[in-house]
């Protein structure tokens, strides 16, 4: 029986699209890596609303994460737009229910780390990448962020940080992610990738 490939999980809650972007670049950062592959996955928005109004499977873009998705990755990269300096609502209460996986210790010992998009330069990248780093480490996983031989982190004029992935997205028209941007995204999911690999 042929086993599975192992799998970095990213993990992601996007409003306006730019950490779908994040997303699918730390996608490509992922691909460099021989022996890895890629699972892409969104969480549902929450509401007020109490009855079941969303259907099971998005109009488009990701998938939702499944339990399962969670439990079985190699590892873990979590991205949300900032919301007052820390992750938005759906991620969080996706991460809320995972208490029988912290439990079980499923997700100890695997390498992980955030991304995330503000609408202001200074409107908290790193108090967001830094509280949603809690969580993971409650899970007992290995953080990840990106070293400062990444180049892109000497030249970037937006976002970017040793705490791991930033887009400036703008409070006007949404600006798309920068080239310094995109590759600090790449060279993270690369890093997880080869962390995954190392710690298996």
């Amino acid at each position: 029986m042929a086993t599975e490939q192992p799998y970095i999980l990213v993990l992601y809650y996007s409003r306006t699209g730019q950490t779908a972007e994040m997303a699918t670049q730390i996608g490509r950062g992922i691909a460099r890596v021989a022996g890895v592959d890629t699972r892409i996955r969104t969480v549902a928005p929450v509401s007020p609303d109490t009855e079941a109004s969303l259907p099971p499977v998005p109009d488009s873009g990701a998938p939702y994460a499944s339990r399962a998705d969670l439990e079985k990755c190699a590892g873990l990269a979590l991205g949300s737009p900032t919301r007052f300096g820390n992750m938005a609502a759906p991620l969080k209460h996706f991460l809320d229910g995972t208490g029988d996986l912290w439990l079980s210790g499923a997700l100890s010992g695997k390498p992980a780390g955030a991304f995330t998009s503000t609408g202001s330069l200074h409107g908290g990248q790193e108090t967001t990448l830094l509280t949603m780093m809690i969580p993971l480490l409650h899970h007992g996983m290995v953080l990840c962020g990106v070293p400062y031989s990444e180049q892109a982190l000497h030249e970037t004029a937006s976002g970017g940080t040793p705490y791991g992935p930033s887009h400036w997205a703008g409070t006007g028209p949404q600006q798309k992610l920068s080239d310094s941007e995109k590759a600090i995204c790449q060279t993270f999911g690369q890093r997880l990738a080869s962390l995954a690999l190392k710690l298996r």
